[in-house]
């Protein structure tokens, strides 16, 4: 039946066997998930079947370069398809939603947070959609390495949008993610295919080295590596910035690359590494996602990957060529601190919970919030924040409806009068009232929306929508801030102390899993068990060879981590009071309560939250004074408060 299809559109002459397993499930009408490792053709599994049904393929993916590569494929095999994402502009949204209603687009790529926003759900409720495809599926379960809050809420928008197939693709789910995955979308057990997760063509090694010797080993490794494609993977910005020095000074060509770089940079660096002309780049985890080079022949942790998963992808990126390529992790335990502490930091205390959920029971039926300015006042960091709104939604409680830009200014580039004199009639009046309710303070003017309503019963969406206009037109600069979501209270009578706990107790629960997974990482470094069949055996794959032959372990050559070469000495009682008094005084000043001894461990290990942004906790002499001891230790040493 897809045969043809197969030749015609994607040169293809016969499916892999995982392939054709899904394929063959989702062209029968059934739900599939589809477990196959990166660079085996996962999204064939969705883009074959989508020229068969009969309507809309929506799917959801959770990278904007992601959604534009295979966009960029399909278009060029002359496939209707098309997304709606950050970078178009508002007429190109509204003409690919155009093309959607009017049926010529088979396949639509979207973000999950697109559903959030109530028109575009509106808009697509009227479609007719056969497959909802959820790409990178992973992310929706609690107990999966790279969990996006909002994916939590794809059963539902399913179950609203009223799509009877659902196809998920992922390269990394351990046995406890893909039963999560099945339970969400009600899929069969027998319609989950996952193929071997095993590379004959990847040779494994763990090398323990302490922390003073990392960088000989790293420029002898790299020394002999020639000019070949590598990657080297480390945890904070600054260490690619100073890896990267330290390199060029000993004569290897090196570049550095992380999310602190402007988006230009960034791009011009991948871009020079995909045509060869840079071989080796020093990179935090911001560096790969999309990145399908087939001759990555190293691939160096330098300092440890956050979990199995995150190893895993990474290492993923060596060798699609099929030839043979080196993945070698330097390792010790000196690292562990801050990889436990990113989990400690995600942890809301349970006052800060209360008092989010304090908020939404003094509001009227609507709840309108700037997550930045909720963020600063809870002391939630960001990502956490997000997670917590949706388990409210979960819950019952709120539901999201839409979301806006609270400021807009606008410098003109026009005059005023010129851009009046465009419009005729009622819409003439419209336009003046918008230059008229808009102050101007040198060279821009804000836009004053409550006399516009007050005076001239001008719809804030009007004005939004005419203002935008005039911005694509080259009339006027535009300016946007202080994003504000707006929920629907559901359920005001909630029991906030009841609430409070269980939500809390939530986020405990996650903060161990992830503290777990991260030994668990660190166990796997140490084994002495073949690299390769123990790492298959974690991503449910029970068919790799018990010995591969390509690993240290099989080379008779198992790690054991050096722990953090100084001894730490626990500071006395008087001295950690000196440290904290100041942090505990300005916490007070600024919020009349005191902190918790949770917010105090953060400021002494160094974290970055919300509050110790607030009371300029960096300037104070205790802050990061503990950054090398385990949270845990500097937690039950705070007993003196």
């Amino acid at each position: 039946m897809y045969q043809q299809t197969l030749q015609q559109v994607f040169g293809f002459n016969q499916l892999r066997g995982g392939q054709e397993n899904v394929i063959t499930r989702v062209l029968e009408g059934q739900s599939a998930a589809a477990i196959f490792p990166t660079g085996s053709g996962k999204s064939l599994c969705y883009q074959l079947p989508a020229l068969h049904l009969p309507n809309l393929t929506l799917v959801i993916s959770p990278l904007l370069a992601l959604m534009h590569d295979q966009l960029d494929f399909l278009q060029q095999k002359g496939i209707a398809a098309a997304s709606i994402d950050s970078s178009q502009t508002w007429e190109q949204s509204q003409q690919v939603m155009q093309d959607v209603r009017a049926g010529k687009t088979k396949i639509l790529m979207i973000s999950v947070e697109r559903l959030k926003n109530e028109r575009f759900r509106h808009f697509i409720q009227q479609v007719p959609i056969s497959l909802l495809v959820v790409d990178e599926a992973h992310c929706i379960s609690e107990w999966g390495h790279n969990f996006r809050p909002d994916y939590l809420k794809l059963p539902d928008y399913r179950q609203q949008l009223n799509i009877p197939q659902v196809l998920l693709l992922t390269a990394t789910a351990t046995p406890a993610v893909i039963k999560d995955m099945q339970a969400k979308f009600a899929i069969d057990e027998a319609n989950t295919v996952v193929t071997g997760f095993y590379r004959h063509n990847l040779d494994l090694a763990v090398k323990a080295v302490t922390e003073e010797e990392k960088r000989d080993v790293l420029q002898s490794m790299l020394s002999q590596a020639k000019s070949e494609p590598s990657i080297v993977y480390v945890t904070l910005q600054h260490t690619a910035e100073d890896t990267a020095a330290y390199l060029n000074q000993q004569g290897i060509r090196a570049t550095a690359y992380h999310a602190g770089l402007n988006s230009e940079v960034r791009e011009n660096i991948q871009q020079q590494f995909m045509n060869g002309t840079i071989h080796c780049i020093v990179a935090t985890i911001a560096f790969g996602m999309g990145i399908d080079k087939a001759d990555i022949r190293h691939i160096i942790h330098y300092d440890l990957p956050k979990s199995i998963e995150n190893y895993s992808q990474e290492i993923g990126r060596a060798g699609r060529d099929n030839q043979s390529s080196h993945c070698t992790v330097l390792a010790n335990r000196n690292g562990v601190n801050v990889l436990e502490n990113f989990v400690y930091g995600d942890t809301p205390d349970r006052d800060a919970i209360y008092a989010v959920l304090k908020d939404i029971k003094q509001q009227q039926g609507q709840w309108d919030v700037m997550l930045h300015q909720l963020s600063r006042e809870s002391n939630i960091r960001a990502l956490p924040l997000k997670t917590l709104l949706v388990y409210l939604e979960i819950e019952g409680v709120i539901e999201a409806q839409y979301s806006y830009f609270a400021d807009y200014r606008f410098k003109p580039i026009q005059t005023p009068e010129w851009i009046i004199s465009q419009f005729q009639g009622e819409r003439q009046h419209f336009v003046k009232a918008i230059f008229d309710c808009s102050p101007k303070a040198r060279t821009w003017h804000s836009i004053d929306f409550e006399t516009l309503w007050q005076g001239f019963q001008a719809d804030r969406k009007r004005v939004v929508a005419a203002i935008d206009y005039f911005n694509e037109k080259g009339w006027l600069t535009l300016e946007s801030k202080q994003m504000t979501e707006v929920f629907k209270i559901v359920e005001p009578n909630f029991n906030i102390d009841s609430l409070a706990d269980s939500l809390h107790a939530t986020f405990s629960q996650k903060e161990n899993t992830e503290i777990e997974r991260l030994h668990t990482m660190l166990n796997f470094f140490e084994s002495n068990e073949c690299l390769s069949h123990r790492l298959a055996r974690y991503f449910a794959d029970e068919n790799a060879p018990q010995e591969c032959g390509h690993c240290s372990v099989c080379r008779n050559q198992p790690a054991t981590l050096p722990s953090n070469s100084e001894q730490l000495t626990e500071p006395s009682a008087n001295t950690l009071k000196a440290w904290c008094d100041p942090f505990i005084e300005a916490v007070q000043t600024q919020t009349q309560a005191a902190p918790t001894k949770q917010a105090i461990t953060r400021f002494l290990v160094g974290m970055t939250t919300p509050l110790n942004t607030k009371v300029k906790a960096r300037q104070m002499s205790g802050f990061a004074k503990l950054e090398q001891y385990p949270f845990q230790q500097v937690l039950n040493s705070l007993n003196f408060l």
